[in-house]
């Protein structure tokens, strides 16, 4: 009952079933599309199955994220049709529930990974108690062989809710775009004439990251927030005097970052943060609280400052040294991210 590389040697067909993915931004389509783009690189065959190959519905709360209608039949058929080596299941929405179903149903092995913490976000807004949802996260990924998660504060997490597959998988960043000489390439932004220091925070704009924390803080300078969501308008309304820059992506988003002279990442409940390695990889030092994500990724590191108090956090991150930040980014890769997925996967079979 070997991991796939040891059960054939050799390019595999893999298929990735994932309720997130294009044309939605976030951090786990990021990772998804970047992982696959390694694979196939290295000559196997990868197939992902996403939202966009349905007919489907906006999310609740969420209009750009679309929700697969009864997936089901028409996901069997093209898993069928591709018929796969390995199968992991990214995500738990309808077409995770649907494809875990055909492989119980079929006797097949998968993984599964963890993400996002669906009990705090449904808790924050709806008061469903987190012990009922993380029964129901329990059942949806304890029927897999293994389920990945990206840092080792998350792994204690599952493991104290019972989770026993736990499978170690990290995440890497974009070296060459995300750089400390970004600043310098590209038209200017119309924040970068804000008096400074500039605090920035990118990312989606939505009640789970917690933004609200970081634009209530007395801070000097000035505050930016780059990217878009459902809680735009109210913090817009909210905080008159932050600016909100909205979203940006390729070249934008990299000089954003380069720019700024403190990340700020407010959220408390995020299972890793891609944001932050990004941030770093253009030599920006990040406060933060000293919750899963950052506690794994700058930790005691001279790259920044952890702190329950988070403006105290935003006030010692200032003058860090902008290349220990990059060197700490450097030690992540993509490659090895993906490596490590592949390494983790197991075949259908047995």
């Amino acid at each position: 009952m070997g991991a796939l590389a040891e059960s054939r040697p050799g390019p595999h067909r893999i298929l990735v079933v994932s309720d997130a993915w294009h044309p939605q931004v976030n951090g786990v389509v990021r990772t998804l599309t970047t992982v696959v783009k390694e694979l196939r690189a290295a000559g196997d065959t990868v197939e992902v199955i996403g939202p966009d190959r349905f007919a489907s519905f906006p999310m609740p709360g969420y209009a750009e994220i679309r929700l697969a209608i009864a997936p089901g039949r028409k996901l069997a058929r093209m898993t069928e049709a591709f018929a796969p080596d390995a199968v992991h299941i990214a995500t738990e929405g309808p077409l995770g529930w649907a494809m875990r179903r055909i492989c119980l149903k079929r006797g097949w092995r998968f993984t599964t990974s963890f993400h996002t913490r669906f009990p705090e976000y449904l808790h924050a807004r709806t008061r469903i108690p987190t012990a009922w949802s993380w029964a129901v996260m329990r059942r949806f990924h304890e029927a897999g062989s293994g389920t990945f998660c990206a840092t080792p504060s998350l792994a204690r997490e599952l493991a104290g809710q019972g989770f026993t597959h736990v499978v170690p998988w990290s995440r890497g960043v974009d070296l060459a775009r995300f750089r400390p000489d970004a600043a310098a390439h590209g038209a200017p932004e119309t924040w970068e004439a804000l008096p400074r220091p500039i605090f920035l925070y990118a990312g989606r704009v939505a009640l789970e990251k917690n933004i609200g924390a970081f634009l209530a803080l007395d801070l000097p300078g000035s505050k930016v927030v780059v990217g878009d969501g459902p809680q735009r308008a109210a913090l817009q309304k909210r905080f008159p005097h932050a600016h909100f820059a909205g979203y940006r992506e390729n070249g934008a988003l990299a000089r954003a970052y380069a720019q700024a002279d403190v990340f700020v990442f407010p959220s408390r409940t995020d299972t890793f943060g891609l944001v932050l390695l990004e941030a770093l990889a253009s030599g920006t030092p990040v406060a933060a609280y000293p919750v899963t994500g950052p506690l794994d990724v700058i930790g005691e590191t001279p790259v920044g400052a952890l702190d329950e108090d988070l403006r105290a956090a935003c006030l010692r991150a200032l003058g860090t040294d902008r290349a220990r930040c990059r060197a700490h980014a450097e030690q992540y890769s993509w490659e090895a991210c993906a490596s490590r997925f592949r390494d983790s996967l197991v075949p259908v079979g047995g």
